[in-house]
């Protein structure tokens, strides 16, 4: 099965925790992991982000929701995403970035 794993502070797998509405097998120590309900690798989170991202990070998430744009956008800010400027994302996404700043790109 395997994981993926990221720096990142315990809000930040909250947040994918509720955004993807895949549970938290994990939660401890400043670590959080979440994991499909249906399964497959994990994606894990541990201790806050090192650095200021200057470059590509290893982790970046592409999500097409498949219903209304804008409604998904207004959900994840909710949650604790800003919008950004970010240029990662093609003219049909809307780019964003996680509560760590992680960026991460919406379409439908």
């Amino acid at each position: 099965i395997g994981a993926f794993s990221s720096d990142g502070s315990q809000e930040e797998g909250y947040f994918w925790s509720a955004a993807l509405d895949w549970p938290l097998v994990w939660d401890q120590d400043e670590e959080t992991a979440i994991q499909s309900p249906l399964g497959g690798s994990k994606i894990s989170w541990g201790g806050p982000p090192l650095d200021v991202r200057t470059t590509t990070t290893r982790l970046h998430f592409n999500l097409a929701p498949g219903g209304e744009r804008l409604a998904e956008i207004d959900r994840l800010v909710s949650l604790g995403a800003d919008r950004c400027d970010a240029t990662a994302c093609d003219s049909d996404w809307t780019a964003m970035t996680s509560p760590d700043g992680h960026p991460f790109c919406v379409t439908v």
